[in-house]
């Protein structure tokens, strides 16, 4: 006899997914309409990236998706207001928890010298923490008011929830409550083990009752699969991931392998899915070739994302959770000025001007969606040189200069 759990499933093969360095999709719309067969609650996109994310929305929006179609939106008034005029009624607003991410984009941090070239490791005094994580947590509340005066139903996305102060992570899940449907916790580096989940999501239950908790993990050391499944039996509400485990280094908790692994161990099918229809999607990226990259392989060290990629520049262990990786840096339609800097400063010692990092981002996300592919370190610079995106000159020079680190990345 099978027992119907109320469990919000959010999908994020679009969004998420997409972000795995080399993986393009050729058709988004028509795998957003195989995904909505399946009766998922939530669809990610993210409007921000590109004008042809925000028309996507758009498009599902009027075909009638509007209710599970969901904008995963910066924490800033015009990229919340984007979001509602793409014609969606919910969001996930996100934001960093953890102590580590935090001291590498609080603006007042990042604007104080004393604290330039440091990470949190280099014994940032208890006060600066104290406020660092005040001001955190009232620019949330601030935009979550706003988003919920708008009319949007809100998840607030809890980026690297997993290595965040326990007191804190409270505090935040208790103050932003009132305004939010879920609350979500994200295990960005994948750095849970499933006991560690189970204990995890139960203490935090027994301090903050106000709001349903959801969990989106990843699957750096192969667990976000079992570690999905013992935050269900925890207690959790909502379950965020990927069809196929599809996402950025080693990718996403399957969605599929979550709902059927629920329902085969315990007897408990999700209400409102079709899990006939879970096959369809899950063949499409199959016959396309789209799967995630293996745990602990070097392809898993692979970033696109230029939010990822900013905060790797000044701490590494902010997005790589193993020390002895050797991160490489690619180019494409989610990455920004930042990858560029990385290039030219960190690779090439041949620094550009902001605006030049600026132009050439454009470019060449224009160019990675009109020819749906990733670049490399080796051909972003022929595809600057042979596009003439950048003086002929410097581009020789800065070739000249690349640096032994980028043999060892490659």
């Amino acid at each position: 006899m099978m027992e119907t759990l109320n469990l919000l499933i959010s999908d994020e093969t679009l969004r998420d997914g997409e972000q795995q360095v080399g993986l393009f999709f050729d058709d988004k719309e028509t795998l957003a309409r195989l995904i909505a067969r399946t009766g998922v609650h939530q669809i990610a996109l993210m409007p921000a990236i590109h004008p042809t994310e925000a028309q996507l929305v758009n498009n599902l929006v009027s075909a009638g998706f509007r209710r599970q179609v969901t904008a995963s939106t910066l924490m800033t008034r015009s990229a919340i207001d984007q979001s509602k005029a793409c014609g969606v009624g919910q969001i996930i607003l996100f934001h960093a928890v953890s102590d580590r991410l935090l001291f590498l984009r609080d603006p007042e941090i990042v604007a104080d010298t004393a604290f330039q070239g440091k990470t949190i490791d280099d014994g940032v005094p208890p006060y600066v923490i104290q406020k660092m994580r005040r001001r955190m947590l009232a620019n949330a509340l601030e935009h979550v008011r706003y988003a919920s005066s708008q009319g949007l139903r809100i998840c607030f996305a809890a980026e690297d929830a997993s290595r965040a102060d326990f007191d804190f992570l409270v505090d935040c899940i208790n103050t932003l409550a009132p305004y939010l449907d879920h609350f979500l916790l994200c295990d960005t580096v994948g750095v849970l083990t499933p006991e560690k989940t189970y204990i995890w999501i139960r203490n935090l239950l027994e301090y903050s009752r106000s709001v349903a908790l959801s969990v989106h993990f990843h699957n750096d050391m192969g667990l976000a699969l079992e570690n999905t499944i013992q935050a269900v039996r925890a207690g959790a509400l909502g379950v965020s991931g990927t069809f196929g485990g599809i996402g950025e280094r080693a990718g996403n908790a399957p969605l599929e392998q979550v709902l059927c692994g629920l329902r085969v161990r315990f007897g408990w099918e999700v209400q409102g899915i079709d899990y006939d229809a879970l096959t369809s999607v899950v063949n499409y990226l199959h016959h396309r070739q789209l799967r995630p990259h293996s745990p602990y392989s070097q392809q898993t060290q692979r970033h696109e994302s230029g939010i990822h990629v900013s905060s790797l520049l000044r701490d590494r262990k902010s997005y790589a959770a193993f020390p002895y990786s050797h991160p490489e840096i690619w180019f494409g339609k989610c990455s920004g000025a930042s990858n560029l800097q990385y290039l030219f400063e960190h690779y090439l010692k041949q620094p550009l001007k902001k605006s030049q990092y600026e132009r050439l981002r454009t470019a060449i996300k224009a160019i990675a969606i009109e020819e749906k592919r990733t670049f490399s370190v080796d051909e972003v610079l022929e595809l600057i040189h042979s596009r003439g995106l950048l003086d002929s000159t410097l581009v020789s020079r800065a070739s000249k200069n690349l640096s032994s680190e980028v043999e060892i990345t490659r």
